[in-house]
């Protein structure tokens, strides 16, 4: 019985077992050789990623001081805010998948010439998004389902945070290109300078400590702005470097080149259609919730928050499954962009079994960093049940995902996401929580509903081999 257990672990974790013999272009990597290979780009990627989610929720923590009222209305904002990023999501996968695929083939110049037009793109748009966002924040929130106890806060918070659109999108966009390279360590100090940044000015200006006014949900809306300015500056710099894969120089040329901007256009309108979906169902979900009062959004956010931090874990091997399936594709070795992609999935999983278990320990002591009202705290204990049944849901179908985009088959991933997040999650969540009456257990639920049709759509297609032969 230990042999077969033994000879199954090995089958399971073993590179060797993760190609067939007839898809095979040359020498599979060695086991201990890739993941080592992945985890070294994975686990910068997973700290980023998890001190992003962090940060944010100690940014919570501190608004939550105010008031659940607080609390409330600056969750409300999320949404609206990553419907105006969606654009700028969808240019970053084509970064991401353009840059990974020209670093494997050793096309420097192609990647830089991609990071340039990329940065172009992102002057423009963020100024267009900046006018809109600042012009539309009341009525965005009374859609987004702001009451009356919290819209004039969500409004407020929304038009300050969103003048520093440019310096954050524009972050994001240098940070994708690093993340294609491999270039993972950098993007970390990136995001962890920042955000220990904003943490520190939400200290300073949300309660008025140190001498400083008191400006309650204004003040970490400030806040975001100088963190994104700082994170801004600082991508910048690893441009600068002499020994940047996507260094940037003044004899550069800024040129519109139609051929690399239609390649960013084509790659990037796959993704948009992912992204307005994505937003689109997030924002109608939301809305759902708050549609149950201020208190049960509350509750919904404090889950969230939780949930949010377990999936920049999953996120973290994705980034680094991206980057080596890209590489790979243009080193025209589409056997080790396979073999990365389920080795991606097994660390994925594990992680999710152990994220599980610590969930259902902390289900109660968490809620508690937030909010003392123990009616709050009964229901995110309950929501965060659900979540465990989430997890694996969750952080299998995002790496496969990962795998997806990293080989430029964005139309399929969108395809999913545009069914599973856009219809059937809000749609779901609505049936749920208010004709079945099930209220925002109803609402996590559908979470569940979503997140299975979306693993089963992309585990076909990821099993079916398509996505390794798209084209760029």
């Amino acid at each position: 019985m230990i042999h077969s257990f033994t000879a199954l672990f090995k089958r399971l974790v073993s590179t060797a077992y993760m190609v067939k013999p007839s898809h095979r272009r040359g020498e599979i990597t060695p086991t201990k050789e890739a993941y080592k290979t992945t985890l070294v780009i994975a686990i910068p990627a997973v700290f980023e990623m998890v001190s992003l989610a962090i940060m944010d929720m100690v940014n919570m923590i501190m608004v939550g001081n105010i008031g659940d009222h607080a609390i409330s209305a600056v969750a409300i904002t999320a949404q609206p805010r990553m419907i105006f990023f969606s654009v700028f999501f969808a240019l970053n996968v084509a970064v991401t998948a353009i840059i990974a695929r020209n670093k494997g083939a050793g096309e420097e110049e192609k990647a830089r010439s991609c990071m340039r037009h990329a940065l172009m793109l992102v002057v423009v748009l963020s100024a267009l998004m900046t006018g809109l966002a600042v012009f539309f924040a009341y009525p965005l929130m009374r859609l987004a389902g702001a009451q009356y106890d919290t819209i004039e806060y969500a409004a407020s918070y929304f038009r300050i945070a969103n003048y520093g659109l440019f310096f954050n999108v524009a972050t994001n966009t240098i940070c994708a290109g690093q993340r294609a390279t491999g270039n993972t360590k950098i993007t970390l100090k990136i995001t962890v300078v920042a955000r220990v940044l904003q943490v520190i000015f939400n200290l300073f200006l949300i309660e008025g400590n140190f001498g400083f006014p008191a400006l309650g949900v204004n003040g970490a809306a400030i806040s975001l702005v100088i963190a994104g300015f700082v994170g801004f500056t600082l991508a910048v710099f690893s441009l600068m470097r002499k020994d940047s894969f996507l260094r940037l120089r003044r004899t550069d040329s800024w040129k519109i080149e139609p051929e690399m901007m239609s390649t960013i256009g084509r790659v990037s309108a796959g993704s948009l259609v992912e992204q307005v979906g994505l937003r689109i169902g997030f924002f109608l979900y939301a809305r759902v919730v708050a549609d149950l009062g201020t208190l049960h959004f509350a509750a919904h956010s404090i889950a969230m928050n939780l949930m949010v931090l377990s999936f920049t874990f999953a996120d973290g091997i994705g980034i680094a499954t991206t980057s080596l399936v890209g590489q790979n594709l243009g080193k025209e070795r589409p056997d080790l962009s396979m073999m990365y992609g389920k080795l991606g999935l097994r660390l994925a999983f594990v992680v999710a079994v152990m994220l599980a278990g610590v969930t259902f320990f902390i289900r109660y002591r968490f809620p508690g960093l937030f909010t003392n009202d123990p009616y709050v705290v009964d229901i995110v204990a309950g929501l965060l049940i659900i979540l465990i049944f989430i997890l694996p849901l969750q952080t299998t179908q995002l790496v496969m995902g990962a795998s997806l985009r990293g080989a430029g088959d964005v139309r399929y991933v969108a395809m999913t996401m545009f069914i599973t997040v856009g219809v059937m999650r809000p749609l779901g969540g609505f049936l749920l929580a208010f004709p079945l009456g099930l209220g925002v257990t109803g609402a996590w639920l559908a979470i569940i509903i979503d997140q299975g049709a979306r693993l089963i759509m992309l585990f076909l297609r990821f099993a079916s081999g398509k996505w390794i032969r798209a084209k760029l």
